[in-house]
């Protein structure tokens, strides 16, 4: 009886969360944002599933690999958005209009690699603020 509940509220859990990433998907404005949303509730919507599955069954061999997908979901889902979301800005996807900041801006060479600190004119290297010992 509480397995059931259980499983049945995890499973509600994920599906819910993998409808509002498919949802984002849908109705966000730029590439960056839909990422963001299809990463973020996607990631939830998967282990809720996966965790639904393990606890349904409730062996030890199931539940074991249901851990080590959710582990192994949880350490590649943001390396991968973050490569998608490099490669996106590198190619000149556009982002949303509204958009406010765009801290890479200035910030890749040439050679498309990046750079430790933005292009700036004007700016002087010496030390900013802070107490300065003479």
């Amino acid at each position: 009886m509480i397995t059931t509940v259980v499983t049945s509220a995890l499973m509600l859990f994920g599906a819910s969360f993998m409808f509002l990433a498919a949802l984002g998907v849908l109705r966000l404005p730029d590439i960056y944002i839909r990422m963001h949303a299809a990463t973020k509730s996607g990631t939830l919507g998967v282990s809720g599933m996966i965790l639904a599955s393990a606890v349904h069954f409730g062996e030890l061999g199931v539940t074991t690999r249901a851990v080590l997908i959710v582990v192994f979901l949880y350490l590649t889902a943001p390396v991968a958005a973050h490569f998608i979301g490099r490669a996106a800005y590198q190619t000149g996807a556009p982002m949303w209009d509204r958009s406010v900041v765009d801290e890479l801006r200035g910030r890749y060479n040439a050679k498309g690699a990046l750079d430790s600190a933005p292009e700036t004119s004007g700016v002087s290297s010496g030390s900013e603020g802070g107490d300065s010992s003479s």
